[in-house]
Order: structure tokens, then sequence, then C-alpha cells
């Protein structure tokens, strides 16, 4: 199967002309669709779902970064039941979903789940926080899924538009989607410090013992701070009444602005939620591409949960108050975004394997220095700095690791992507699960053994498709020489 897979992207194959699945008699509008987008529309689409995803995680990103300080254990363990639940959606709904209801309105049912969880923040109890979560976890694989499935399916037509390749095109429309999507950290988290800002902190409290933040912060260790003092209940009124306007109105957007497409699949693609659906998800991991890619897409929920939490809680709330959390992530959002954008233009300069070296070589040293610094809370220079680090990295882990499913896979684009949020969620589980039990600079050391492991995997990836691509090019020649002889 993976030897199959690499053909297919070596040899440049294009599955467009594929049958596609007859939907309730409406094939026919359906297929007039797909074949005379034009370019506008298909990059109005693009702009549509950017900014849809912009204001639903305006919402749910910046409550994500908090939960570690204002909710304390429903937050986390809230956190880890919803990527629990990912991962089971995973397995079997993303493909059954998008084919019962197409991917434009899997996208809005989806964000719905995000909706009710913010609702359940209001009042953060373990009986609103972990069914909530729980909900999310069940709707977040369909909203990805869908999400990267329509970027890459109209991708591919843009790409026969403009006569540019389609691994070119399909890294630049991830690349300008979370560009938008990144930068809901910055109103996300600018919200956020508003509304926290108006708290009554005790000025005179003081850390006594600044050594123990940072990478020495441990779950059994006491501060005498007031610090992770809970924020008041007026705050989070108005904090959580604010995300869930932003939700429903990308909701809105994405029901109202964007175009119906249908993905291009084989007729005997089954129709409904079965095991055939099961098997065909789990099948995936039996590919050796998949295999290889494993350890790297779990790395990237570990970073980003770390971030979110743990470098939120040990080294921001810790030293500088919760108060700070929102400031110095929006350093962390505009960062994630602008590279998020630039990166598709720039691979297209250098290549996949330079942009992916440079986040690691990036992402390392940062370990390195979170594990040796001991943040005080006078000097509040560096947690921005290493924010901006961050940043960069994550916005090619996200980018780049997209984009790599998508030009391996295009023909089973439902089941890679559900295969990316798999694996990529297990990274979340694992980080919100040991949270609060082990210390932080633990939790560093793993980040650094996984992101090895991943680029190990990676390069394997990188040298066999390398490997395909010149055995191509061998037999095209070939033949052409042979076909030159007869005349």
């Amino acid at each position: 199967m993976a030897k199959a897979d690499f053909n297919d992207l070596a040899n440049g194959e294009n599955h467009s002309n594929d049958p596609i699945v007859p939907k309730s008699g409406q094939q026919k509008a359906y297929d007039n669709v797909n074949k005379h987008m034009s370019k506008g529309r298909i990059l109005k689409n693009l702009v549509v779902v950017s900014i849809a995803f912009l204001l639903q995680f305006t919402a749910f990103q910046s409550l994500s970064n908090l939960q570690s300080s204002i909710n304390e254990e429903v937050g986390t363990v809230g956190l880890s039941v919803i990527y629990g639940a990912l991962v089971l959606s995973c397995l079997i709904l993303p493909p059954a979903v998008i084919h019962l209801l197409g991917c434009k309105w899997t996208l809005p049912l989806s964000m719905l789940s995000y909706i009710l969880y913010m609702f359940a923040n209001i009042y953060p109890q373990w009986w609103t926080i972990i069914p909530a979560a729980a909900i999310l976890g069940l709707g977040a694989a369909p909203l990805w899924s869908a999400k990267c499935a329509y970027l890459t399916e109209t991708a591919t037509w843009y790409a026969k538009l403009t006569k540019e390749t389609e691994q070119a095109i399909v890294t630049r429309f991830f690349g300008i989607f979370f560009f938008f999507f990144q930068t809901s950290q910055i109103w996300g988290n600018l919200i956020s410090s508003l509304v926290l800002q108006k708290s009554k902190v005790d000025q005179n409290a003081t850390i006594k013992d600044t050594s123990q933040c940072g990478a020495s912060l441990c779950p059994y260790i006491k501060l005498n701070t007031t610090n992770f003092e809970p924020i008041e209940d007026d705050q989070r009124y108005l904090l959580c009444g604010i995300f869930i306007g932003c939700a429903f109105l990308g909701m809105a957007i994405v029901s109202i602005f964007l175009d119906t497409i249908v993905l291009e699949r084989k007729r005997n693609a089954p129709t409904g939620l079965s095991l055939q659906l099961f098997q065909r998800t789990v099948r995936h991991w039996r590919h050796g591409t998949q295999l290889l890619l494993i350890p790297l897409t779990m790395y990237s929920g570990l970073e980003q949960a770390f971030i979110a939490a743990d470098f939120t809680k040990s080294y921001i709330t810790c030293t500088l108050g919760v108060q700070w959390v929102g400031y110095i992530m929006i350093c962390y959002g505009v960062c994630d975004a602008i590279f998020s954008f630039l990166t598709g233009f720039i691979v297209k300069v250098v290549g996949r394997v330079p942009i992916f070296m440079f986040a690691a070589i990036c992402q390392f040293a940062l370990k390195v220095v979170l594990l040796m610094w001991k943040p005080d809370p006078n000097e509040v220079w560096p947690f921005f700095l290493i924010a901006v680090g961050w940043g960069l990295c994550d916005a090619v882990w996200q980018t780049q690791i997209n984009a790599l499913y998508g030009c391996l896979y295009p023909r089973k684009q439902e089941e890679a992507f559900a295969n990316y949020r798999l694996w990529e969620s297990l990274g979340f589980i694992i980080a919100f699960a040991y949270s609060a039990e082990i210390c932080t600079y633990i939790k560093l050391y793993v980040l650094i053994g996984v992101l090895a492991l991943g680029l190990i995997g990676y390069g394997i990836v990188e040298i066999k498709l390398k490997v395909k691509q010149k055995q191509s090019a061998d037999i095209e020649t070939e033949e052409t020489t042979e076909d030159t002889k007869k005349y």
C-alpha cells in the first residue's frame, strides 16, 4: 500500500476523473459546480472557511490557554477528554458524516459542539465540562477532516486552472488558511487579557521563591502566591459571552457563504456509519508512510499542548499572573499566523525539507533554553521572545504536516486527515493527562525525544519519495528512448 501511495505522488497521477458518488438526485448540479468553479470562487471559498475557523477558534483556543489557570484540575481533565473523544471520532465518524452531510454542512454542525463547550465554561463543574468536552471531541474530527478535504479538493482544481503543481497550491492554500487560523490567538488572547485585566489583584502579593517557577515547577510544590487564585464570576460571564458570540458568527458565515462541493471518490464507497468505514480508517495505519509519520504527527499535538497548558501555567501564570497569559500568547499567535502565510511561498523556493529542518533546530534550541532558564517577574521580555520562537516553529508543523498528508494521499483524503487528527489528538491526550502529574522539565525531555523520533521517520519518508521519483523518471526516459529507436 505504501508503494502505491509513493508511485501515485512520484508519477504525478491525477485522479480527478474518478467517478463521483451520486447524492440524492443532485449529482448533475454538483458536477456542474465542481467542473465550472472559477479561480475567484475557489479563493472566495478559501477565505470563507478561513474566516469561519478564525472566529470559532478565537473563542476555543483562548479558553484552552486559560483552562489550567482558571478552571484548575477540571480544566485540564476536560481538555484530555476532548482529545480522547476526538481519537474515537477519528476512527469512525469523519467519512460517514462527510458522506451524509457533505463537506459544507459538516462544518457548521460540528461547530455547534464547540459552542456547547463554551456554554459549559460559564459554570465549570465536573458534570458540565466533562460531557461538553466529550461532545466537542466527537464533533472535532468531522470538522477538521471536512476542512482538510475541502481545501485539498479545491486546491487541486485551482492547480489545474493555473497550471501550477498540486503540491505548491495545496501548500499555499494551507498556508493561507493557517494565517487566518493562527490570528485567532491574537484576538482571543487580547479579549481575555482585557477582560481579566479588570480583576482586583493584590498588588502586594509576591512570589517568595521564583526558582520554583518554570522547568522546576512540579505538581507537589505549593507556592506562596496569589497568582493561581480563581477569576471573578462577572469576568467569566463576560468572557464566555463574547466567545459564544464569535462562535455563532463563524457558524453563520460558513452556512451562508460557503459553496457546496462533492468530493471525488469511487462509486462503491460506503454510504453510512458501518464497520467497513471503521476498517477503512484503521487500515490506513498499515501504510508505510502513515506509520513513519505517526511520531511527528503526535509531536504536533504534544508541542501545542505544552505551549497552551504548561508554558502558560509553569512560566507565565506562576511568575507574572494570569493577566499576562493573553498578552504573551498574542505574540505567539502573531508569529504563528505570519509564518503560516509565508511558508507556502518559502517552500516553493527552498523546498519542504529545509523548512522542516529550520523548525526542528529552532524548537530544539527553545527547549534547551526553557530547561536552563529561571523566569524572573522583573524581566518580562524573555517570555515574549520564547512565544515568538515557538510560534514560528508551530507554523511549520501545522501547515507542512497538513500539506504533506494531502500530497501523499490524494485518493484517501478523508481517511488520511482523520488519521492526522487521530495521532495529533493522541499527543494532546498524553500531554494533558500528565500535565498535572509530572514536573515541567520531564515534559520538555519528552518533547525532545518525540521530536527526534519524528524527524527520523519524516526523513525516511522523504528519502523513499525521492527514490520513487527517480525510478519513475528513469522509466519514462527508457520508454522515450525506445520510442525514438522505433522511428
